[in-house]
């Protein structure tokens, strides 16, 4: 089977990856995040996957669109519920880019991460998958994290500390601040 893999980092794709390819399938990476702010943060988890990337053999489809304002415009009338945006522009272009290329199925390595909002991801995915006539391989890679996590430090990835968007990482330095004396 053939199956597209949208990327949000590296460190949360060498799991999923792995699995799928242990599962006799073979795997394309697509890399697209419009949602990665700032730009240094955006650059620094895209080169990390390319090196991992190429490390690995992995063939890679780059969508290179650094969207702070078409992101911005579509999360700032309900910033509280901005993921549901967030993984309709990513998935859904997964989706389009996996019917256009001919793909068997896609997926997305942010379904490793505990930290996301698993059956709306699906369902956004679903919805996508119906609208592209493309299908979408499900995969709950959660119990894999910490060892993608553990091995995302042995290979000297880039790690960050927030899903990527500005507005999680502003909640980041306020909970930060609240604990701080």
């Amino acid at each position: 089977m053939n199956v597209l893999l949208h990327i949000c980092c590296a460190p949360c794709a060498n799991r999923p990856i792995e699995v799928l390819r242990t599962d006799a399938m073979d795997v394309t990476g697509f890399w697209y995040n419009p949602n990665i702010h700032p730009f240094t943060e955006y650059r620094a988890r895209r080169d990390c996957l390319r090196a991992y990337a190429q490390e690995i053999a992995l063939p890679l489809i780059e969508r290179n669109d650094y969207a702070l304002r078409p992101f911005v415009r579509a999360v700032a009338e309900d910033i509280g519920n901005r993921c549901v945006k967030c993984y309709e522009m990513r998935l859904y272009e997964a989706a389009r880019q996996a019917k256009e290329g001919g793909f068997d199925c896609f997926t997305s390595s942010l379904f490793i991460s505990p930290y996301q909002q698993h059956e709306l991801m699906r369902e956004v995915a679903e919805r996508a998958a119906a609208e592209y006539g493309v299908s979408f391989l499900y995969r709950d890679f959660r119990p894999y994290f910490r060892e993608g996590q553990a091995f995302a430090r042995e290979h000297g990835f880039y790690m960050q500390k927030y899903c990527g968007c500005v507005f999680s990482e502003e909640e980041r330095y306020i909970k930060a601040k609240k604990i701080i004396p």
